[in-house]
C-alpha cells in the first residue's frame, strides 16, 4: 500500500499572507512559505530548516491556528496528496482534507470515521492532535504514521503506541514538536459498521429522522452529524472561527459530584479513567454568561459557546483577549481551569 505521488513543485514565497491558512482569516503574514507536495520534496523542506537556522512552524488546514502577529520565520505546510487501500486499511497523504478522506472511506465500505464527519483541518493534524468529536476519537483507528525527520531527513514511521496518544494530545504536541514533517498516516478500520450513537443528540435526531437505529447505515449517521454540525457551528468562510476553541476539562469526580450537587443537571461524560470526568467546556462558558456576548471585535458564538469568532476585522489579540476574560469567569464560578484547544502564534 502506498502513495501515489503527483508531481509537485515545491513552492517557496518570502513575504506570504497566511489569510487563507487560518479559518479565523486574521491576515498576519510568514517571512517564508514552504509547502511540500511529494516525500522527496519533505526531505528538502526539512534540508532547507536545517540549514537556514530560521524559526519555524508547521501548520496543516489552519482550522486549529490563532495568529497574533507576523510570524517572523518559516511555515511548513504539506499538500501531499493521495489515498490507498488495502482493506481494512487505509493510507492518506498528510494534505489531503479530512471530510474527504472520511467520505472516501464509506465509499470504499470501511467504517468507524462517521462520527468525525466535517471536523475541519487536514489529515497531518489528525496525528498531531487527535481530532475526536461525538465519542470518537483519531487514535482508535491510527495504526502509523509516517514521517520525515527534520534533522536528518531521514523516513521514519512510529506506530500507534510510540505517538503516545491522550484526549486531544500526542507526542507530536511536546517532545516531538517541530521535529518531524508528516507525510502520512494509516489508518486500520472497519469493514462492518457499529453504530456510535451515544454522545450528543445524534440518537435523539436520528429518532426525529424517523431513522430505525437497526437499519441504520453509516452514510445516514453521517449525514446526521453534518446537519447537528452545520447547525450549530458557523461556516468559517462567513464568519472566522477555529470550530471548538477549548478543550473540554477532566476533573476527578469527587470534584464533579461537588458541582453537580450544586448544579443541577450539569453534564458530564464519563472517561476511560473511572476516577474521571469530563464536563463539556462549553456548558461552562454559557453559565457565565458569555453566550452570545462579544468583547469589541471578538465573540462567543451564539449557539455554540465553545466556538470563538471574528466577527469582523477582529485581530488575533483581541480574540485572546476575550478568551483570557472567559477562562477567569470560569475559573472563578466553578474552580476549573479550561485551556485553549487552537495553537496560538
Amino acid at each position: 500500500m502506498a502513495i501515489d505521488e503527483d508531481v509537485n513543485i515545491m513552492k517557496d514565497l518570502k513575504n506570504y499572507s497566511l489569510k487563507a491558512h487560518n479559518t479565523f482569516g486574521i491576515d498576519a503574514k510568514c517571512s517564508r512559505f514552504l509547502e511540500y507536495g511529494t516525500i522527496a520534496e519533505a526531505q528538502q523542506v526539512a534540508q532547507i530548516l536545517r540549514e537556514s537556522g530560521s524559526p519555524y512552524i508547521i501548520i496543516g488546514g489552519g482550522s486549529n491556528l490563532l495568529l497574533t502577529k507576523d510570524f517572523e520565520g518559516i511555515v511548513v505546510h504539506s499538500a501531499l496528496k493521495g489515498i490507498s487501500f488495502d482493506d481494512p486499511r487505509m493510507l492518506c497523504g498528510s494534505g489531503e482534507v479530512w471530510d474527504d478522506v472520511v467520505a472516501k472511506s464509506l465509499d470504499q465500505g470501511l467504517f468507524g470515521l462517521e462520527n468525525l464527519s466535517l471536523i475541519p483541518g487536514d489529515i497531518g493534524a489528525s496525528a498531531v492532535q487527535n481530532i475526536g468529536a461525538y465519542g470518537v476519537e483519531a487514535q482508535v483507528f491510527i495504526e502509523k504514521v509516517h514521517a520525515v525527520e527534520i534533522a536528518s531527513g531521514r523516513l521514519c514511521t512510529f506506530s500507534f503506541e510510540d505517538c503516545q496518544y491522550g484526549y486531544r494530545d500526542s507526542r507530536f504536541k511536546h517532545d516531538w514538536k517541530n521535529k518531524y514533517l508528516i507525510t502520512a498516516v494509516e489508518y486500520l478500520l472497519s469493514d462492518v459498521f457499529f453504530p456510535r450513537l451515544g454522545y450528543g443528540n445524534i440518537r435523539a435526531e436520528l429518532e426525529r429522522k424517523g431513522l430505525n437505529e437497526q437499519n441504520l447505515t453509516a452514510q445516514q449517521v453521517r449525514n446526521t452529524i453534518i446537519e447537528i454540525r452545520n447547525a450549530k457551528l458557523p461556516d468559517p468562510k462567513v464568519t472566522g472561527n477555529a470550530g471548538s476553541f477549548f478543550v473540554n476539562p477532566i476533573v476527578n469526580r469527587e470534584k464533579y459530584e461537588q458541582l453537580a450537587a450544586q448544579y443541577v443537571g450539569m453534564p458530564h461524560y464519563d472517561t476511560i479513567d473511572e476516577g474521571k470526568v469530563k464536563i463539556p467546556a462549553g456548558w461552562l462558558i454559557e453559565q457565565c454568561g458569555w453566550k452570545g456576548k462579544s468583547l469589541g471585535r471578538a465573540g462567543v458564538h451564539s449557539k455554540q459557546a465553545l466556538v470563538l469568532v471574528n466577527l469582523g476585522g477582529a485581530t488575533g489579540a483581541e480574540i485572546v483577549a476575550l478568551s483570557d476574560a472567559i477562562r477567569h469567569d470560569v475559573k472563578t464560578k466553578f474552580d476549573i481551569d479550561i485551556y485553549p484547544e487552537v495553537n496560538i502564534i
